[in-house]
């Protein structure tokens, strides 16, 4: 396939043959040890954000896992739990304000609750402070844009660096009980993480951290709103939450795409087909779900019901999605929430209106557009 900037790179669709190179060591993230054609790329290439980075995102070997595991201490099992009352107080506001919608009047579902619920819990976690939050998450959305200009992606990208320098500069001088002054204090003492590297790994969690989790709660909504026949099996219990939260990810990955890996040597994939040394690699993380070689020939058939619901929508191998167990908990109360409290939910538009992002990174809608409740009745003139 075609890349911004004219790179051609492979595109890997298959279930079976993204795991194998997720999990492969022949197959890198860093681009600085094991793509000739880094130096080459300007600096308005759409992609730098996505490359450029040094952090565990885009390293390889040990230095991925000294990386990582600077930022896996802010996901484990405990304090991913820890942050359950969080989001459910942060999700029971939001419901607040949604009831406050007239009946009968559209609503975008995507930036009053999906949009809002991961963006704030992970700010908070990362103790973006409340007047930052607005410039961050236009500088995170603008990352996600694949089709901006090299002008505009340039421009972005500068944005993007400076708002997490700012970031940076805050907690140095006010530290307190986050994932960012915890990088700082890294940076600072023995874990030898460099200023580039501690503004890079900012740049990837609190942007990674939360896209996934919005299309997240966003596809499963839509997914409900245009398969009547699945939420009846919800509301009579023949299926539960998490059935629908795993049939999403299988179905409409909320990551499509991540890119980008490299060849560190030749890699013969059979059928003819030979991935060079040096050359990148993009894996359709949410297509796997829908390989027919998996789940059969309705593998792109939304059901709740189907009993092997594998997918690969948190990645796989060494890079895979620290966070996943946290999007989960953030659909699992959002959902619960939402539909428990306007059980006559609906789409506003007809399902043909509803735009994607433009993006091949994000799969998920521009807007949700929706009816919380049916318009109230004129009364009969007299």
């Amino acid at each position: 396939m075609e890349l911004p900037g004219d790179i051609q790179a492979w595109s890997v669709t298959r279930h079976e043959t993204i795991r194998e190179l997720a999990g492969d060591r022949r197959v890198s993230r860093d681009p600085r040890k094991h793509w000739p054609s880094l130096d080459d790329m300007p600096e308005d290439w759409p992609l730098n954000v996505w490359v450029r980075v040094v952090s565990a995102f885009t390293s390889y070997g040990e230095e991925h896992r000294r990386l990582r595991k600077l930022i896996s201490t802010a996901f484990t099992p405990r304090r991913t739990e820890a942050l359950r009352p969080m989001v459910q107080d942060l999700v029971d506001g939001l419901i607040r304000d949604l009831e406050k919608v007239p009946p009968g009047e559209a609503v975008d579902l995507r930036s009053r609750f999906a949009y809002m619920i991961p963006t704030e819990v992970i700010c908070g976690l990362f103790g973006v402070p409340q007047h930052m939050r607005p410039e961050t998450r236009r500088c995170i959305d603008a990352a996600l844009h694949t089709g901006s200009s090299p002008e505009q992606a340039k421009k972005d990208f500068d944005d993007l660096l400076a708002c997490m320098a700012a970031l940076v500069a805050v907690k140095r001088a006010e530290p307190g009980p986050d994932m960012t002054s915890d990088l700082i204090a890294a940076r600072d003492g023995e874990m030898k993480l460099d200023e580039q590297q501690l503004i890079s790994t900012l740049l990837l969690m609190i942007g990674a951290g939360s896209e996934t989790a919005v299309n997240l709660i966003a596809k499963a909504t839509h997914a409900l709103l245009t398969h009547p026949d699945q939420r009846k099996l919800l509301d009579t219990g023949t299926v539960a939450w998490d059935d629908v939260i795993e049939e999403t990810l299988r179905t409409e990955g909320p990551i499509m795409h991540m890119p980008l890996r490299f060849a560190v040597e030749d890699i013969d994939l059979g059928e003819g087909v030979v991935i060079r040394k040096g050359e990148p690699i993009i894996l359709g993380f949410g297509a796997a779900g829908r390989d027919p070689a998996l789940h059969g020939a309705d593998a792109d058939v939304f059901d709740a019901t189907r009993p092997d619901k594998d997918h690969l929508a948190f990645g796989f191998g060494a890079h895979y999605c620290l966070g996943a167990a946290l999007a989960r908990m953030e659909a699992d109360i959002a959902l619960r929430a939402l539909f428990g409290t306007f059980p006559d939910l609906r789409l506003a538009v007809d399902e043909e209106q509803l735009r994607p992002q433009p993006s091949f990174i994000a799969n998920g809608h521009e807007e949700l557009p929706v009816l919380l409740r049916p318009a109230v009745p004129a009364a009969p003139a007299a």
